[in-house]
C-alpha cells in the first residue's frame, strides 16, 4: 500500500501501526521517526515561519482574512508518488494542511484516485478514535485496537501513580505566548491525569485566547509553557516576553520556581502516540522529586534555567 501523510501526528500513527515502510510522502513538518525526513515533502507553508510568536500570529491572521489557506499542497508531487491513501486533518487551518486543499489537489492532478482519510481529534477519545480510523483505512483494524489499548494502558499507569500524590497543583497551560493562548483540546485531560488541575481551556474545545489579567488573578501554582510548533530552544528565546508582563514576578509559580518550558512541537501539540510521553512529562514537572525525571532536558526544562 502506498500512503501519503500530510500531518506529523498521522505519520507517527502510521509508523506506530507498523506501516512506516508504506509511506511514500510526508508533510514538511513530519520529522519523527527521524528517517521519514528522507521521504519527499508534499506540502509547504505559504508564509515565513521564522520570527516571534507575535509576527507569526499576524502573518497567519492576515492570510486567513484573505480567505487563503496557510499551507500549500504540491499536486504534482502527489501525482509522482501515486498514493493509494492520503491522511490529512480537518481540525485546524493553522496546524496543518486542510482537507479542502487536499481534495482540490487530488481532483486536479492525482490519477491514482486515492482514498482520503481526514482526522479531527478534539480530545483524547478523538485521538484514540483516529488511531483506529487510520488502521481501518489501512486494512488492519486489529492493529489500531492493539495500539490504542497499549497507549491507554500506559497512560493509566501514569494516572494511577499521580493519584497517590497529596498535592494537586493548579496549572496554567500556555499554548501561545504573543498573543496569549491557553491549552485546550486534550491538554486539560492530560493535566488531570498527571495529577494537576487545569485553570484554563476545556477538554474537547479548541484552545482559547487568554487574558493576562485573568492569569494574574488565578495566580497558578505552575505555569506550563508549550507553544504549538515551538521546541524548547525556540520557546526559551520568547520567555522574556512573559517576564515583561506586569506582575509576572509576583506570580506564585514564578516566586516558587515552578515555571516549566516544554517541547510543544514534538509532544503536546501532536495528537498521536507520543501524547503518552507528553503525559509523563507533565507528571514529572508537576511533581518534582516524586518521579524519575526521565524527560527532563529533552522534553521539558525549568525556567529560568540554572
Amino acid at each position: 500500500m502506498r500512503i501519503a501523510s500530510l500531518i506529523a501526528s498521522s505519520t507517527e500513527i502510521i509508523c506506530a501501526l507498523g506501516f512506516g515502510d508504506d509511506l511514500v510522502g510526508r508533510s514538511h513538518e513530519c520529522d519523527h521517526p527521524e528517517w521519514v525526513k528522507r521521504l519527499p515533502a508534499l506540502t509547504e507553508p505559504k508564509l515565513p515561519t521564522d520570527g516571534t510568536s507575535y509576527e507569526i500570529d499576524q502573518r497567519i491572521k492576515a492570510i486567513l482574512q484573505e480567505g487563503l489557506a496557510v499551507y500549500r499542497v504540491f499536486a504534482d508531487k502527489l501525482e509522482a508518488v501515486r498514493p493509494e491513501v492520503i491522511v490529512t486533518q480537518s481540525q485546524c487551518e493553522v496546524c496543518a494542511v486542510s482537507l479542502s486543499d487536499v481534495e482540490d489537489a487530488v481532483c486536479r492532478m492525482v490519477s491514482s484516485q486515492p482514498r482520503i482519510v481526514s482526522l479531527e481529534p478534539n480530545d483524547l477519545a478523538g485521538v484514540f478514535g483516529d488511531i483506529r480510523k487510520v488502521a481501518e483505512a489501512l486494512g488492519a483494524p486489529e492493529c489500531g485496537a492493539r495500539l490504542a489499548a497499549s497507549l491507554r494502558e500506559r497512560m493509566a499507569t501514569v494516572e494511577s501513580t499521580a493519584r497517590r500524590f497529596a498535592s494537586r497543583p493548579r496549572v496554567a497551560c500556555i499554548e501561545w505566548i504573543e498573543p496569549l493562548m491557553s491549552g485546550g483540546n486534550w491538554m486539560p485531560e492530560l493535566v488531570a491525569m498527571a495529577g494537576g488541575a487545569s485553570l484554563f481551556g476545556q477538554a474537547g474545545k479548541h484552545s482559547p485566547w487568554l487574558d493576562w489579567d485573568d492569569l494574574r488573578a488565578a495566580d497558578p501554582d505552575v505555569v506550563f509553557v508549550s507553544p504549538c510548533g515551538f521546541d524548547i530552544p525556540r520557546t526559551l528565546v520568547e520567555m522574556p516576553l512573559l517576564e515583561k508582563r506586569p506582575g509576572w514576578h509576583e506570580l506564585r509559580a514564578v516566586r516558587e520556581g515552578r515555571v516549566i518550558v516544554a517541547d510543544g512541537n514534538q509532544y503536546f501539540n501532536r495528537p498521536g502516540p507520543r501524547l503518552v510521553e507528553s503525559l509523563e512529562i507533565l507528571a514529572e514537572a508537576l511533581h518534582p522529586g516524586a518521579l524519575p525525571p526521565r524527560h527532563r532536558g529533552s522534553g521539558w526544562v525549568a525556567w529560568p534555567r540554572a
